[in-house]
């Protein structure tokens, strides 16, 4: 960046006030209107810049335009960057003169001076985008300011050796809480309220459970709810947008807008008076409504905090009391709930932002601290909020006064320095008045807050009556100075202070109560108890930590002025810019600087950075340093005047001088830049060229070796050629003369084979010669042998081959016959008759007992493949026929079908638990029966249940037994021939179960029911097989009568069921259908 040497140069009026002439306050102030009209808001006093508010958009605000307008932070900036000093930017003025826009401005400096590169201009952007979610929670309306700081902020930008950017770390402090709760008239609360009704969607507005109408909210003013010029919709966009790039989580901002709907809704909670049995009243919420949504918000129990509202827990001696809440005392808890919500929410923010813009390198790091806080406020009602904002700007104005007055004077005497000392308004007694640990006020309010007994508003206005009566910046009417007792602009309950910028009247009402600022432990225990992921963060158990803070080595000062008090521009009201002048102390500051000197700096530092500009310092100096300084400025001819020699600094009077320093060390340090260069490329030219040398000579090296390995590999190769033809010349010599002798021998060999051959030929043949010889005389023996013996056996097989032929042809049928079974075998089924046709009746016998036997086997192989239960299934079948067949015409429908016993299910249906329960033993079969009544004929359902050693009859709908009997009281069962299902249990005489008689019943199932009851019985009685009636009339005895059962074939007009029918007393009819 190329610096700018003079302030003179295109300048209107004159830019730095130590060059103003004549100096007095009426040209101080013309100068001001001067540059203020021409848009040049930016005067300075040496390195404190004086801003004045224009109330408009000017150009002087792009990035590229920055550098040339701020060449104090510049210069702030470069120290920090190059002479390793931290810097601290204090703004400073009152409210409505434009420090928050000063401070961001330094922002936008500090991002356009450093450097570029994508994690940089990651860290600058997350710097800037802040601010705009700072000043949507912290920042309001006023009726100075529309857009003023409620809060105060100290950010220390971090930078790195280059001077780039690692992140920052923001501190807050003193947020007004009670804004959200109450504000002036004129006034509005914080703006994010604003902006999240105007600019949310409605699908966001639904789940937060808000509506758009600002007047629907207890805690929104209506006077100023809509102000020019704020687009609250556009910046609620802003915000979410910046939320976004500082690193907020989209969960974590829904989280956020969920708390300030929260307070939202906290504000509309009302309550009223309910009287109790002792006298006193209570409170209680009027429409739960609001309540309700709140507490869906934050995930808390709508009892715990309604008992909160109207209860209040008292620890004393290790006891706990609950006393009740009324009215008053309701909407004070609702009110510090609501205000120490929003506070804890906004410096969980700020904590939360923190940790994205915080520096991530562990490097040591340069600090640059901006200080924007609240300006000083005078309004017609001031309470304790201005008392606090006015004691900050004291404190600042002090800060300042040490700065630029006090301590440059005191300077100049401690380093030995001629100097005549200028006076001006020091404001310690006031910081003292408000600050001292036994006498200031803030000591006498927290002593009065800790008193015992009744602690009021006004016997904390009587204590400082008392004890700061005769301070002469304190001014009250109850005061024992008479001076102010007829003072009628003096109300009773107020007090006054003289401040450096003025007399404010302050209303001693709710100094008490918010310098408490106390919250009931129920309130907090309830928000402690929310399901909200941050309730629990913004209400810890335990104390919240303290934060320490340090004030920088080296400052620079904004000093914020607004030119008039109706926000408007290009108005310059020459009276409250004169008063602003007087309080800040700007006329003693431009004397100072004009007296003194623009740059000091110790001996050491300043030889060090400016010894290339000197042969005789350069590169090192052997003595002292002072005495260096002398020679290089002797050098340099600097003129006497423009210099004085302090005992540890030198003192340099005009910028010119530095400025022209720096600029014979930067062209110095061009050249030695260039002859760094010089060197250092002809050592890496030179280091290049022996590298090349050396690797020619390694190269070269390398090519011969190559070379005469090439070389050698050929010369080997050829006289491997020339070896190998010769050894295959006298190889090939030594196989011909071999051959010729294997040739020689092998001939040899052939015609002594031949000649052996030969020989044996010759004696073969005359062996063969006498074996023909032989062989025929044995030919025409054996014949003559078989001659003879057939002549003989003529006559024996004659007598015998009838029979032996017989013989063999039956044993060619038999064989046949097997071999024709095997493939023509029936399929293994037991009840598949087929067998194969008989082929000869000789083999009748045979064939049938075949037949037979594989019957008998493969039944067997069937009965081998049955389990148990399948075994009993057939046994029972097997005896049914034994009993049925061909007696009973239902029989044979009933053999397909299998025998299940259980049909109820009995065991798994509940409605028969009852029943379950009452038959203790196995039940093997369960069925409903019709139970025949001997008065009409008529059936009445019956459970049929047979177990081991009984059967039970017991009622269908409701399971009650209505009769058990053992199995060896049976005697006999009866049934017809005919298809009906009618059989009747006959029970012995005498017995206890034939008190009411016999048993005619009827069921679908009589086939499997007279089965296992014949081999239950048979089995329990250990006798013989029971007895079993199948005729078509049998005699039933009922109680003392017996009655005749008969069963006839009845016509088609019967149905297709049986149907019993009382003639008379002594007979029923059963008709039964005639088989199709």
């Amino acid at each position: 960046m190329e610096v700018k040497t003079s302030l003179l140069d295109n300048m209107i009026g004159v830019g730095d006030m130590v060059l103003l002439e004549p100096l007095n306050e009426d040209s101080f102030i013309e100068n001001l209107r001067k540059r203020f009209d021409h848009n040049e808001i930016y005067t300075y006093i040496g390195s404190v810049v004086i801003s004045m508010n224009p109330y408009r958009s000017l150009p002087i605000f792009t990035p590229e335009k920055v550098e040339e307008y701020l060449p104090g932070l510049d210069e702030a900036y470069r120290s920090l960057r190059d002479q390793d000093k931290d810097q601290c930017i204090l703004i400073t003025g009152e409210s409505g003169a434009g420090k928050t826009e000063a401070s961001k401005l330094v922002m936008s400096y500090v991002a356009a001076v450093c450097g570029k590169g994508q994690e940089v201009n990651k860290v600058k952007e997350q710097l800037l985008q802040s601010n705009p979610v700072l000043e949507a929670f912290g920042n309001a309306k006023t009726v100075r300011n529309d857009n003023s700081s409620r809060f105060g902020k100290y950010m220390d930008i971090e930078f790195d050796f280059k001077g780039d950017p690692l992140g920052g770390v923001i501190s807050n402090y003193l947020l007004e809480k009670s804004r959200v709760c109450k504000q002036p008239r004129g006034e509005r609360n914080f703006h994010i309220f604003y902006q999240l009704l105007s600019g949310a969607s409605g699908d966001t507005l639904t789940k937060l459970k808000l509506d758009r109408d600002f007047s629907k909210y207890n805690y929104l003013s209506l006077d100023s709810a809509t102000v020019n010029g704020l687009d609250d919709a556009a910046s609620f966009r802003t915000v979410r947008n910046a939320m976004q790039i500082v690193g907020f989580m989209e969960d974590e901002v829904q989280l956020v807008l969920e708390l300030v709907a929260a307070v939202l809704k906290l504000g509309n909670i009302e309550f009223k008076p309910e009287s109790r049995v002792n006298g006193f009243d209570e409170s209680r919420v009027k429409d739960k409504n609001d309540l309700k949504e709140m507490c869906e918000l934050l995930g808390i129990e709508q009892s715990v905090l309604e008992r909160a509202f109207s209860y209040r827990t008292v620890e004393a001696k290790m006891e706990k009391v609950s006393t009740t809440l009324n009215v008053a005392q309701a909407y004070y808890a609702r009110d510090a709930l609501a205000k120490n919500l929003y506070s804890r929410l906004f410096s969980w923010l700020v904590t939360r932002i923190n940790e994205s813009i915080k520096a991530q390198a562990k490097t040591r790091h340069k600090v640059m601290g901006v200080l924007d806080i609240y300006g000083f406020e005078i309004f017609e009602d001031n309470s304790f909020e201005q008392f606090i904002i006015n004691y900050c700007n004291e404190k600042l104005q002090q800060i300042f006064i040490e700065l630029t007055l006090r301590e440059e004077q005191e300077e100049y005497v401690r380093e030995g320095i001629e100097w005549t000392n200028i006076e001006y308004f020091n404001n310690a007694i006031i910081c003292d008045l408000i600050e001292n640990n036994q006498n200031g006020i803030l000591a006498m309010l927290d002593e009065e807050c800790l008193r015992p007994g009744t602690v009021t508003d006004d016997t904390f206005l009587d204590k400082l009556n008392t004890i700061c009566a005769e301070h002469q910046h304190f001014e009250s009417r109850l005061s024992k100075n008479s001076k102010f007792l007829t003072d009628h602009s003096l109300p009773h309950s107020c007090f006054r202070i003289q401040h450096y910028a003025g007399k404010v009247l302050y209303r001693v009402e709710g100094f008490v109560d918010k310098n408490n600022d106390l919250l009931y432990r129920d309130l907090s225990q309830a928000m402690y108890k929310a399901t909200h992921s941050l309730m629990r963060q913004l209400f810890p158990e335990g104390n919240p930590a303290k934060v320490n803070l340090k004030r920088p080595l080296t400052a620079g000062t904004v000093l914020c002025i607004k030119p008039n008090d109706k926000k408007a521009a290009h108005i310059f009201t020459d009276s409250l810019v004169c008063h602003q002048v007087r309080y800040l102390g700007l006329m003693e500051n431009v004397r100072v600087r004009r007296a003194g000197y623009a740059f000091r700096q110790p001996y050491e530092p300043c030889l060090e950075r400016y010894k290339m500009l000197c042969k005789q310092t350069w590169p090192h100096w052997r003595g002292p340093a002072r005495d260096g300084v002398e020679v290089l400025l002797t050098d340099c001819s600097v003129p006497a005047e423009e210099f004085a020699y302090g005992r540890s600094k030198i003192f340099i009077r005009n910028p010119r001088t530095l400025f022209t320093l720096e600029e014979r060390r930067r062209a110095c340090l061009e050249d030695l830049a260039t002859l760094i260069q010089k060197i250092y490329r002809g050592w890496k030219c030179r280091t290049h060229f022996l590298l090349l040398k050396k690797s020619q000579v390694v190269v070269a090296a390398w090519y011969r070796r190559y070379a005469q390995q090439k070389k050698y590999e050929k010369i080997k190769s050829a006289t491997l050629v020339m070896q190998s033809f010769t050894r295959g010349w006298k190889a090939r010599k030594i196989l011909r003369q071999l051959k010729y002798e294997k040739r020689c021998k092998e001939a040899v060999t052939t015609i002594a084979a031949y000649w052996h051959g030969t020989q044996a030929r010759m004696e073969l043949r005359r062996l063969k010669t006498e074996a023909r010889n032989k062989h025929a005389v044995s030919v025409i023996w054996a014949y003559w042998q078989g001659t003879k013996v057939r002549r003989e056996y003529r006559k024996f097989f004659r007598a015998n081959a009838g029979k032996k032929i017989y013989c063999f042809i039956i044993q060619r049928i038999m064989q046949k016959y097997f071999l024709g079974l095997k493939t023509t075998v029936p399929s293994m089924s037991p009840i598949d008759n087929t067998w194969s046709a008989q082929p000869y009746s000789f083999l009748e016998g045979a064939h049938t007992e075949l037949r037979r036997i594989f019957h008998l086997w493969r039944c067997k192989k069937h009965r081998g493949q049955f389990t148990e239960e399948k075994k009993a299934v057939y046994e029972e079948k097997l005896e049914a026929s034994e009993i049925f067949k061909n007696k009973k015409a239902l029989y044979p429908s009933s053999v397909s079908q299998p025998f299940k016993g259980d049909y109820l299910e009995i065991h798994k249906n509940p409605k028969y638990q009852k029943l379950n329960s009452a038959v203790e033993e196995k039940v093997l079969l369960a069925d409903v029966v019709n139970k025949i009544n001997r008065a009409n004929g008529k059936g009445s359902p019956r459970l049929f249940l047979l177990t081991k050693n009984n059967f039970v009859l017991a009622d269908q709908k409701t399971g009650q037994v209505k009769a058990s009997v053992p199995l060896p009281d049976l005697t006999s069962v009866s049934v017809s021939t005919q298809s009906d299902g009618f059989f009747a249990l006959k029970l012995k005489e005498g017995s206890a179960s034939a008190a009411k008689g016999d048993f005619l019943l009827n069921s679908e199932h009589l086939i499997e029911i007279i089965t296992k009851l014949h081999r239950t019985w048979t089995t329990a009685a250990d006798k013989d097989q029971i007895n079993i009636d199948i005729s078509d009339e049998f005699l039933v005895q009922f109680k003392q009568d017996k009655v005749c059962v008969k069963f006839i074939q009845g016509g088609p007009k019967n149905g297709t069921s049986a149907a019993c029918k009382r003639k008379n007393n002594r007979l029923l009819e059963v008709s039964v259908p005639s088989s199709p």
